[in-house]
């Protein structure tokens, strides 16, 4: 059975409800549109869409136009970094083994978005290994700029020069990943010291970027969070170390906020432990069992 593609483009725009609407219409003209996540702290939105190739494809040229048209960056604020209007468009395999028709849709993404649109695209993840999003978020759009106009970096589509209104797209391949946000009543020095200790980088866990935010609309801070291997670092884990992190500096956890949609298996781990079932995980869930029989099936 030939599953779909996924995407899940970030815009930078969590707040005004006409532009949300624009872009939820010009993605869904091609493609399910699964899911919308829009935060006005953040002032970002993030769009889950599943279609076939060509049909997805469509629809994040689309929606790349659409943010291009009504986003513009410099009457921009919000507490996530950014680097476009159209800040990030991963192409996302449901099954791993779709991951070169992923790279191949984005590959396609990318040329199309620099020859069609003019916008500068960068490549990351498993187009440009080693390299994410953060890599070319360090600066903000300013530091971008000052990278490719010394001849450190150079857009892989599209024009050299960055402008100021549109930015560039940081197009990609990948696994699936979780976003995934702990908000806390506290100081934002002890946000970004937790989210220091739960990241890979700084030494924590493995395949998670982490950064500490402030959300002065809702007065409060954040651990806002990418899980890249959710195997490897599962969410319940993740909760209890910003638990008794937080507890140790005398910060309340409020709750955590899932962005978009997460893998099945993830979920099943994590009521597996909550429900402290032992040896439970994704082959114990009866509708993800049966989508795999549906997947091996010959007929």
């Amino acid at each position: 059975m030939r599953l779909p593609l996924e995407s899940v483009p970030n815009f930078s725009e969590g707040r005004e409800r006409a532009t949300l609407d624009a872009l939820a219409s010009a993605l869904s003209a091609r493609a399910r549109l699964l899911d919308v996540h829009a935060d006005a702290d953040h002032n970002r939105s993030v769009f889950t869409l599943v279609a076939d190739d060509d049909d997805l494809l469509a629809a994040l040229v689309a929606g790349v136009v659409c943010a291009r048209e009504r986003i513009d960056l410099r009457r921009h604020e919000g507490a996530h970094p950014r680097v476009g209007a159209a800040d990030v468009v991963p192409v996302v395999p449901v099954r791993p083994g779709d991951m070169e028709r992923a790279k191949r849709i984005a590959l396609r993404l990318g040329e199309r978005i620099g020859d069609e649109l003019s916008l500068p695209v960068f490549l990351y993840g498993e187009l440009a290994p080693g390299r994410g999003p953060a890599f070319f978020r360090s600066g903000g759009l300013a530091g971008l700029r000052r990278r490719t106009e010394s001849g450190e970096l150079a857009p892989d589509f599209g024009p050299g020069g960055l402008e100021e209104r549109s930015g560039a797209v940081l197009v990609g391949a990948r696994r699936p990943l979780i976003a995934f946000n702990v908000n806390l009543r506290g100081g934002l020095a002890a946000a970004r010291e937790i989210a220091g200790l739960v990241r890979e980088r700084d030494g924590g866990f493995p395949g998670v970027r982490a950064l500490g935010l402030d959300l002065p609309r809702s007065g409060l801070v954040q651990v806002s969070m990418n899980v890249e291997d959710w195997e490897a670092a599962a969410l319940h884990e993740l909760v209890a170390t910003i638990e008794r992190e937080a507890a140790t500096r005398g910060v309340e956890v409020i709750g955590s906020e899932l962005v978009g949609l997460m893998p099945g298996g993830a979920a099943a781990a994590a009521a597996g432990a909550a429900l402290r079932i032992e040896g439970f995980d994704a082959s114990r869930v009866l509708e993800l069992r049966l989508i795999e029989a549906a997947e091996t099936d010959p007929a």
